[in-house]
């Protein structure tokens, strides 16, 4: 059954799944970017074409979501497989994203939308303002001859409100849990710690913490080892949307909106998402 890893683009996807990865499929704990391979993005052109489905029809692709889950699930049997998304729970075109015939639950990641702004605008070397006209509707993928194939897939996104709002549907039936970057920054033992937990009552069992990985989970997961091994081994993924070789962990935490944005840009950001950001807690 998936457990979904949800999160609107340059939210802190990488970084939980580091965590994970090397708490989950590691013997000691310590990190390296091999371990990431354990958890899949979906959708991924990959699979749909394994199943014979035209995936240059993206309604033959969008109506199979679900089969692709379903054959995934049988492949695993009473396996757990987590699953990176950055899909919009919303219905397209009358078909759904996901199901709870499917699925145990979703791990949701959030991150206060000025930052995302700031990081979307690094990571594909656009201007700031054109990342805040992208948070309001878009997608991702669809690079026919990409050299990453998960950046050929087609990623329904949404606007990042209407993003954060859809994957609330887990929350009805307590099959949720909201994760905000900035907590999993500046309190990342606690934090790991209640996603570990999450994880456990999803899959009705307890949780036996090993400390000792635990440990080693911390100390190689930090953003200066992540950003060392980044320059040591290379990272599959520091590649942007239209296939240019980029530096991946370049900020951290210096990465703040105060110290980047005019107030024109924080104004437009905060008129368009001012409801969602005050339920968050960022304004």
């Amino acid at each position: 059954m998936i457990i979904w890893l949800a999160s609107y683009p340059k939210s802190g996807n990488t970084f939980l799944r580091s965590l994970l990865t090397a708490y989950l499929f590691t013997k000691d704990g310590n990190f390296n970017f091999e371990v990431l391979k354990n958890i899949n993005q979906f959708p991924n052109n990959a699979t749909f074409e394994k199943l014979g489905i035209d995936i240059s029809n993206q309604k033959e692709v969008i109506k199979n979501y679900i089969k692709v889950q379903e054959e995934t699930n049988k492949r695993d049997g009473e396996g757990i497989r987590f699953l990176k998304t950055h899909s919009t729970l919303q219905d397209i075109d009358g078909h759904k994203f996901t199901n709870l015939k499917n699925c145990l639950g979703a791990i949701y990641i959030v991150r206060d939308p000025r930052d995302v702004a700031k990081s979307y605008s690094n990571h594909n070397s656009t201007s700031i303002d054109e990342s805040i006209n992208h948070m309001k509707e878009f997608n991702i993928g669809g690079g026919v001859k990409s050299k990453d194939r998960k950046n050929e897939t087609i990623t329904h996104i949404g606007s990042w409100s209407s993003h954060y709002t859809s994957w609330k549907e887990f929350d009805k039936v307590d099959r949720y849990l909201l994760i905000k970057y900035e907590d999993l920054v500046e309190e990342t033992e606690k934090t790991f710690l209640k996603v570990l937990t999450f994880v456990c009552k999803l899959t009705k069992k307890k949780l036996d913490l090993d400390k000792n990985k635990l440990k080693n989970v911390l100390n190689t997961t930090t953003f200066d080892s992540l950003q060392n091994l980044e320059k040591q081994k290379g990272f599959s993924e520091a590649v942007n949307a239209n296939g240019k070789k980029i530096t991946f962990f370049k900020y951290g935490a210096k990465n703040n909106w105060k110290n980047f944005l005019t107030s024109e840009n924080r104004k437009k950001i905060e008129d368009s998402f001012r409801e969602e950001m005050k339920e968050l807690g960022y304004l």
